[in-house]
């Protein structure tokens, strides 16, 4: 099942019907799918989100635009964080994990300097916004 927001809903439509060609890149920023398991359906549901790199790595952020609640894709990757990944034509499995207290002020500012628009949406917020990990199976 895709996101049931419209806008979302499109471009994954684009993003799978040109195996990525159109799509990765959203208004200038790249973006991926990201294919979690539903914590209450168990239903599989995708999204596409402004992605950045780390090394091997890639990263995303759970901002919701600065809403008060945590999105949804990462309330459901929080209780399974087996997922799958499509960047461009390139499909994987993959395991996420919410950066920790460490890492995150380095990914923060990594990801804010992908999209400057995080940094604002933080300040929307009382709400601490997540860093994702995503890792690769092997």
């Amino acid at each position: 099942m895709d996101s049931p927001t419209g806008w979302v809903a499109k471009h994954i439509k684009r993003y799978v019907e040109s195996d990525g060609q159109d799509g990765h890149s959203y208004n200038g920023y790249d973006s991926l799918l990201l294919t979690t398991r539903g914590r209450k359906s168990g239903k599989l549901r995708r999204t596409a989100l402004i992605y950045g790199r780390d090394g091997d790595d890639y990263l995303i952020v759970a901002s919701n635009g600065g809403a008060d609640d945590h999105p949804a894709w990462y309330l459901n990757l929080l209780e399974c964080p087996e997922v799958s990944v499509q960047v461009g034509s390139e499909k994987f499995a993959a395991q996420v994990r919410t950066a920790n207290d460490e890492e995150k002020p380095r990914l923060w500012e990594l990801m804010v300097s992908v999209f400057p628009m995080y940094a604002g949406y933080q300040k929307k917020t009382a709400r601490v916004i997540p860093v994702i990990i995503i890792q690769r199976e092997k």
